[in-house]
C-alpha cells in the first residue's frame, strides 16, 4: 500500500529535495506541501496524508503548534495522520511538546537519506521513531526539568497494568527497541508486541513515543536511572 505523505517547511529547496526522494520510492507518494504551519494544517485536512513531515521553526505557525492541530482535531474530523517532527536541532523543547502532544517522532534535517526514507516508513506503520540515542536524550533531559510525582490520576493508569505490562512499559522508555525486550525478559517477540499493545490500549496512548513520555512523568524511570 502507497504512503501519502506532505511535506511542511518553510524552505523551498528543503521541500523540494524530500519530495523528490521520497517519490523515487514505490511505496511512498507526496501529495502535498506547506511553506508554514497554518497551510500545513489546510493541507493536512485536504490531501488526507498518512505522514505529515513537520518542521519545528516556521513563520506563521510553527511546527508545535500545526502539529497539536492536526493530531487533536475537531469532532466530525476522522482522519488523523502520524506526524513526525523534522528540525536542525538535536535538543529542542519544541520537540519534546510535540510528542506529549502526539508527534510520532523526530528527525534531524542532516539525517542520511535513507534515514528519512525509513522514518516515513516506520511512523506510517504505526511505530514511533525512538531508536536514535538523541530522542532519548531529548526526553530524559526535559522530562528531568518537569518532574511529576507518581499519584493521582497517573497512578491510577499504571495500577491497571500488570508487573509484566510494567516492566515493558520501563523497557520501552529506556530505549530498548522489541527484541531487545524479548531478549532482557525472555520472551518471544511477539510476545513483547502483544504486551505493548494491551500497554497502550490500557494507558490510552497512540504509541511508544507517548508511552515514553507517560513512563517518565509518571515515575515509572527517572532521568539518571541504570539502565
Amino acid at each position: 500500500m502507497t504512503i501519502r505523505v506532505i511535506i511542511v517547511d518553510d524552505q523551498a529547496m528543503v521541500r523540494a529535495g524530500f519530495a523528490a526522494l521520497l517519490s523515487a520510492q514505490t511505496d511512498i507518494d507526496v501529495v502535498g506541501e506547506a511553506p508554514d504551519g497554518r497551510e500545513g494544517v489546510r493541507v493536512a485536512r485536504s490531501a488526507h496524508p498518512d505522514v505529515v513531515l513537520m518542521d519545528v521553526r516556521m513563520p506563521e505557525m510553527d511546527g508545535l503548534a500545526a502539529a497539536r492541530e492536526i493530531l487533536e482535531a475537531p469532532v466530525g474530523v476522522v482522519h488523523r495522520p502520524k506526524v513526525l517532527m523534522l528540525t536542525t536541532f538535536d535538543v529542542d523543547d519544541y520537540v519534546y511538546e510535540a510528542l506529549r502532544a502526539g508527534a510520532s517522532g523526530f528527525l534531524l534535517k542532516d539525517a542520511p537519506p535513507a534515514d528519512l526514507i525509513a522514518a516515513v516508513r516506520i511512523v506510517a506503520a504505526g511505530e514511533a521513531l525512538l531508536a536514535p540515542s538523541v530522542t532519548r536524550r531529548l526526553i530524559a533531559d526535559f522530562a528531568a526539568q518537569r518532574p511529576a510525582p507518581r499519584k493521582g490520576a497517573a497512578a491510577l493508569r499504571l495500577n491497571g497494568l500488570t508487573p509484566r505490562e510494567t516492566e515493558v512499559l520501563e523497557l520501552i522508555a529506556r530505549g530498548l527497541s522489541n527484541q531487545e525486550i524479548a531478549g532482557r525478559l525472555v520472551l518471544a517477540e511477539q510476545t513483547v508486541k502483544t504486551h505493548i499493545g494491551r500497554v497502550l490500549a490500557k494507558l490510552e496512548l497512540r504509541d511508544r513515543a507517548q508511552a515514553v513520555i507517560f513512563a517518565y512523568e509518571a515515575g515509572v524511570v527517572r532521568p539518571g536511572d541504570p539502565g
